[in-house]
């Protein structure tokens, strides 16, 4: 048992450690909110401009939903956690936290090593289709309904006709002439070092609240202190 002026001592020390977990618990809890409101907006908005063919898909939104919902959970277990002074609530938190680290780097890894899959996410880069507008050519949705709208370029104000959009000589005239593909690949190499800089940043946030937790349940377990 430590003595009273030692537990006195520490007090500040673990009110600190509290006011920036809690602040950190928050931080992470606004991410997955915005994972959800993302992942819940491409579902509803992005889903057929995801697609080449009609027999292809995306699960990315579900994953977003999935691991925003996630986060949400645990970003308000931390803050219970942490409000409580419970060391063994800290230390499944600290669990979590490196469990996202360690799932960041396996998507960072396999990001790379499927980079080419991320065609199918290029619906901002002013581009159309895989190689070229005439890659909607044999797909379901081309017999259907022509190249989608979100190909249109400047020229057309991004609201081509029905007529335009299933022909494709009259398509040649109104929609982005780069394939996405190509576009990807040149914007990717040109912001790699942005990339690598914000990957690094995303997982050195998730250390700090690694340290933050283990710390107080360290501080917490040591000195014999209880939320009252």
């Amino acid at each position: 048992m430590s003595p009273p002026s030692a537990r006195l001592q520490t007090k500040p020390v673990i009110t600190c450690l509290k006011t920036f977990l809690i602040s950190y618990s928050l931080i992470f809890w606004l991410t997955g909110v915005i994972l959800l409101a993302v992942g819940v907006w491409g579902k509803v908005n992005l889903e057929f401009n995801l697609l080449l063919n009609s027999d292809k898909g995306t699960n990315v939104p579900y994953v977003l939903i999935g691991t925003g919902a996630i986060i949400i959970i645990f970003g308000l277990f931390g803050c219970f956690a942490t409000c409580r002074g419970s060391p063994w609530m800290l230390k499944l938190y600290a669990m979590f936290l490196m469990l996202v680290f360690l799932a960041e780097l396996v998507a960072g890894i396999s990001g790379f090593i499927f980079r080419h899959e991320v065609i199918h996410f290029c619906f901002f880069l002013q581009c159309c289709g895989e190689n070229n507008y005439t890659s909607w050519t044999n797909t379901e949705y081309f017999k259907n309904k022509g190249i989608p709208k979100s190909c249109c370029n400047m020229t057309a104000g991004g609201n081509c006709t029905s007529e335009e959009l299933k022909d494709l000589n009259k398509a040649a005239l109104v929609v982005y002439q780069r394939g996405c593909f190509s576009l990807m690949t040149t914007t990717l190499e040109a912001n790699l070092g942005i990339i690598a800089g914000i990957s690094f940043g995303i997982a050195f946030f998730q250390l700090i609240g690694i340290f933050l937790a283990c710390c107080l349940s360290r501080y917490i377990t040591n000195n014999q202190y209880e939320m009252v």
